[in-house]
């Protein structure tokens, strides 16, 4: 068998590398991000795949330092709310880093489209590929902001529908992702959450069968 589509090895190594090094950052360092590697990133995101190609994704850049605190606000009281409901491991969570948003050079908020109903091609039967697909188009963008060397944070605390309306998301849209962008002194040598004991990646035989379950 030919591998005349292969790429060269370094930049195989390369895809490889990003992938193993790409962590959910929460610890950056002041700076603004380049306003053209910004562009870079987002063209990642829109590159990618997304089913029946309805390109789901929706970006929304937050500029405001005041909408930027009000956001805060909103993960704060979902960080509250989730120690509650986690029982005995609230305190454990509570003492977790879980976000950058105030040290962080870029917020964006990702959104899913409003209007999704219409797209039934690949939906009909799995209506969370529109989900899915804006999460392709997220990790294009985290991956691709390793190989640039910048920290990126999905924070996933808040209320989908206060974050709506203080966006001014349009009914039936539905925001599904904070990213926090921005330089870092480091990365870190394993995922957060190992390094702090919450939870241990699993070993892949656990997670690959043959055939069936």
């Amino acid at each position: 068998m030919t591998m005349a589509h292969r790429f060269d090895d370094a930049h195989v190594d390369g895809v490889y590398r990003a992938i193993a090094e790409r962590r959910d950052v929460r610890h950056f360092v002041p700076g603004a991000i380049d306003e053209a590697v910004l562009l870079r990133l987002l063209t990642a995101a829109h590159q990618a795949p997304s089913v029946g190609m309805m390109q789901p994704w929706r970006f929304i850049r937050i500029a405001s330092t005041p909408l930027r605190e009000q956001i805060c606000a909103l993960v704060e009281a979902e960080r509250v709310a989730t120690a509650d409901a986690l029982g005995e491991r609230g305190a454990e969570f509570m003492r977790l880093k879980v976000e950058g948003l105030r040290e962080c050079g870029e917020v964006l908020v990702v959104a899913l489209m409003d209007g999704r109903e219409r797209y039934v091609f690949g939906r009909r039967t799995l209506p969370e590929m529109d989900l899915a697909s804006v999460s392709c188009a997220i990790q294009n963008m985290w991956l691709a902001a390793r190989a640039e060397g910048l920290g990126m944070g999905w924070v996933s605390l808040f209320d989908p529908v206060q974050l709506a309306a203080l966006l001014g998301i349009p009914e039936g849209g539905k925001p599904v992702a904070i990213l926090c962008l921005g330089h870092v002194a480091e990365f870190y040598p394993k995922p957060m959450l190992e390094l702090e004991g919450w939870a241990q990646r699993g070993t892949l035989g656990d997670f690959v069968t043959l055939d069936r379950w």
